[in-house]
């Protein structure tokens, strides 16, 4: 996703911000709708240990990954980490002053949540580089190989390291179509399903080596998006033969390399499911990524305020019908938000038994990936 600062996403960050302010003022009528549905980091497999069973207040709360305005972490976030009513945070190129700072930034976060915040930032080069004084400078489009994706890679993420941020929201694993177009110039790693496979595969290893967890994205392609679902609704017309044979390879691959993230997109596949964009497909995140492909990491959501989703439904409503299709994580960017997304699913969690089973199920794979990069409980 770009940056709030973006002038479209500020201006839609802004309105969500102020429902939210509302919504808390009035109490946050939480109800129904349409709600279908430290030890060192060890990144190179899975983890076999038990995880601690929550609260479910907790355990929705591990659901949700949280953004903030300005270079000061906000009493409010200190206060849901506290409380593990938040997985963690995001971090945007406006959070961050200097290296100094980020470092002063991401201790805070962590004293926060006692040591367990899942810090994330997208740094995958070129224009998507949210951490202006760590690598690459260049985006992925100029990583021709294997040997330059994975250098590529190590550079941001022992940057990210360095400055205290342990989640990066990267690499994009889309692959363009032969004829071009693409709505994510320069955001792409060039030539064959094959070649993007094994790109992303050395760039999943070099993080980590540097300890950083890596997301791949956008599941389950977005390469063939003439619309950046930030600014629009997108549909791939493709068969699903077609996105099995190409979009998918380096989705594969990623799996294979026991990839500890994998983000879904928002655009709409028919070849899959005609009714739901993929984080919101139960037959996409649970049938294909889980059952057909075996991933057993982490899903989270790209922006639950791009404007693909805010066509369809509020963001409440949309992180509803992304945890129920199998989504673990809701990725919020707007400092408003949480004031809506939070309270909804906790309502649903307690008056839904199936529901509550899907939040925990979501809550111990968070907890498995925070024990994965070395977190304490």
């Amino acid at each position: 996703m770009r940056s709030p600062q973006n002038s479209v996403r500020q201006r839609r960050l802004v309105a969500l911000a102020a429902v939210g302010v509302v919504a808390v003022a009035l109490g946050v009528a939480i109800g129904s709708g349409d709600d279908r549905p430290t030890h060192e980091p060890n990144l190179g497999s899975t983890p076999s240990p038990p995880v601690p069973r929550l609260p479910l207040p907790q355990a929705v709360g591990q659901t949700l990954v949280m953004a903030f305005d300005g270079t000061s972490l906000p009493e409010y976030i200190r206060r849901r980490l506290r409380n593990g009513e938040g997985a963690g945070v995001i971090l945007f190129g406006g959070n961050v002053a200097d290296a100094a700072h980020l470092r002063r930034l991401t201790r805070t976060v962590q004293r926060s949540a006692r040591g367990g915040a899942l810090i994330a930032t997208d740094q995958e080069g070129g224009e998507i580089r949210n951490v202006p004084f760590a690598g690459p400078v260049a985006g992925q489009s100029s990583q021709a190989t294997p040997q330059a994706a994975g250098a590529a890679a190590a550079e941001a993420a022992r940057g990210l390291r360095r400055g205290g941020v342990n989640v990066n929201l990267a690499p994009v694993a889309d692959v363009e179509p032969a004829s071009g177009g693409g709505a994510l110039p320069g955001r792409l790693y060039p030539g064959s399903a094959r070649e993007v496979a094994a790109a992303t595969t050395a760039a999943l290893r070099a993080h980590a080596r540097a300890r950083v967890a890596a997301t791949v994205k956008h599941f389950p392609g977005l390469g063939r998006a003439t619309v950046n679902t930030d600014d629009g609704s997108a549909t791939i017309d493709a068969t699903r033969t077609e996105i099995e044979a190409t979009d998918l390879e380096p989705y594969r691959a990623a799996v294979a390399a026991d990839a500890p993230l994998v983000m879904a997109g928002h655009a709409l596949y028919p070849g899959f499911d005609s009714t739901h964009i993929a984080s919101q497909s139960h037959v996409l995140l649970t049938d294909v990524l889980r059952d057909q492909l075996g991933f057993r990491g982490v899903t989270v959501t790209d922006s639950i305020e791009a404007q693909a989703v805010l066509d369809r439904s509020g963001v409440a409503t949309a992180a509803i019908r992304s945890i129920a299709a199998g989504a673990d994580i809701v990725l919020m960017t707007g400092s408003g938000s949480w004031n809506l997304v939070y309270p909804r699913l906790l309502s649903r969690a307690r008056r839904d038994p199936a529901f509550a089973a899907r939040v925990r199920e979501s809550a111990q794979r968070v907890l498995a990936l925070k024990r994965r990069l070395g977190l304490p409980r």
